[in-house]
């Protein structure tokens, strides 16, 4: 087993034994000096939690120059705008984990017409805390196949919850439930979720799909332009959106990003705005 698939796996007993160690220091009655029984142990836990962190990162890192950019055609159709780009630095995410170093997120940003108020929802300082999905453009839009591929993984049973798009939320997704995702695995970091196999050793991922979307499973072929589910706001999420990458692999804890650029648009930059017309393919697959 190599360490690109060791480490994760390392890393979640570790989350798990402290954990452990955690829950026995108030259920139990160890004998011994506290330090001794629980705080040692939870200091080797920890020091092994920081060392593995910085393994899987090196694993998840680029080898060499990194690849050309994989053209493919865009994910959506409309008015977007991006956000973690990977055309502002890289890894855009923070991180090379999970195959996400040229990683990019978008969110649907229709015009208002005149005189009316923004479609998508500004964050929120302190209140509302939580907003619902349906405030969000992004959410419910559909997700189109960016090239002509093969289907290798499709999940939509995870839970579309609400956004966490004010500071209170924000604290709750970073300290709490980010860290508890992390432990679970990427699955609960990207929430439902399709990857495709374009084929030359390129696998595009589209996360946080909205629960009972997808419209295809593991083995299906399809084509570019096709529907493949829509947006939605499962795993971990602030707000609805799509986030988009290319990887060298299937398996999201083994594979190494790959850059891309989607024809037409590029790859947009922080906070620019692009928009992308429906396409006569997706036209063909919704008759």
């Amino acid at each position: 087993m190599s360490v690109r698939t060791t480490v994760p796996i390392a890393m979640r007993l570790s989350w798990l034994i402290l954990f452990a160690l955690m829950i026995g220091e108030f259920v139990t009655d160890l004998p011994g000096p506290g330090w001794a029984t629980t705080f040692l142990p939870a200091t080797v836990v920890l020091a092994l939690m920081v060392a593995t962190t910085i393994l899987q990162v090196r694993a998840a890192a680029p080898q060499g120059d990194p690849r050309p950019p994989v053209e493919v055609g865009p994910p959506v159709a409309g008015r977007w705008t991006a956000l973690n780009s990977p055309a502002d630095k890289v890894p855009s995410h923070g991180t090379h984990v999970y195959g996400q170093t040229y990683a990019i997120d978008i969110v649907a940003d229709p015009e208002a017409g005149e005189g009316e108020p923004p479609a998508r929802p500004t964050f929120g300082w302190v209140w509302p805390f939580f907003r619902r999905n349906r405030a969000f453009p992004a959410f419910g839009a559909p997700l189109l196949a960016v090239a002509d591929a093969t289907v290798v993984k499709a999940s939509d049973g995870q839970r579309d919850h609400l956004s966490r798009n004010s500071l209170p939320a924000l604290a709750y997704l970073m300290l709490i439930e980010g860290n508890v995702r992390s432990i679970l695995g990427a699955h609960r970091i990207i929430g439902n979720h399709v990857i495709l196999d374009l084929g030359e050793g390129t696998f595009a991922v589209y996360a946080h799909v909205q629960r009972g979307s997808l419209r295809v499973k593991a083995g299906d072929t399809v084509r570019a332009g096709q529907r493949l589910g829509r947006v939605g706001n499962s795993g971990n999420t602030t707000e609805p959106h799509l986030h988009f990458h290319l990887m060298d692999g299937p398996d999201l804890d083994n594979a190494r990003g790959v850059p891309f650029t989607w024809r037409g648009v590029g790859v947009p930059a922080n906070g620019e705005t692009f928009t992308v017309g429906e396409r006569a393919d997706e036209q063909v697959a919704e008759a």
